[in-house]
């Protein structure tokens, strides 16, 4: 079965060793936004035989065809990833306290972008917020 980005590089003419497929693959089925450390351990699981390098080359490549993207949430300074889906579009939530990040959608919230562009002159084209928070104390 493909993945994603397997579907997406195939539509692009871009051929892919079995070990960028497997890259590919683990990028596509994670749920969360690995750093290129978690790819390889995942990769690595699938096969051996991967190296570091080989997800580092991989992960750059994915990154430039723009079928993956790229993100700094800060926390512990590494580089994180996600695949890209077409117009699917989401901003993230990152939790200070546990490095975990929360994709969400907010309509209110695309409309009043749009808005503050035009109301500056623009016409807004894309973006990425990134909301950095910590939980709520319970009182």
């Amino acid at each position: 079965m493909s993945s994603q980005i397997e579907k997406l590089c195939f539509d692009r003419n871009i051929k892919l060793t079995e070990n960028r497929r497997i890259i590919a693959r683990v990028i596509s089925d994670s749920v969360d936004h690995p750093d290129v450390e978690e790819v390889f351990y995942r990769a690595s699981k699938i096969n051996p035989k991967i190296g570091i390098a080989t997800v580092y080359r991989a992960v750059k490549m994915f990154e430039e065809l723009g079928v993956i993207a790229k993100h700094d949430f800060g926390g512990k300074g590494r580089a994180r990833y996600e695949k890209l889906e077409g117009e699917d579009h989401h901003d993230h939530l990152v939790d200070i306290t546990t490095d975990e990040v929360h994709e969400f959608f907010n309509e209110e919230l695309e409309k009043l972008k749009t808005k503050i562009a035009q109301e500056k002159g623009f016409e807004l084209i894309g973006h990425r917020l990134e909301l950095y928070c910590r939980p709520l104390k319970k009182k």
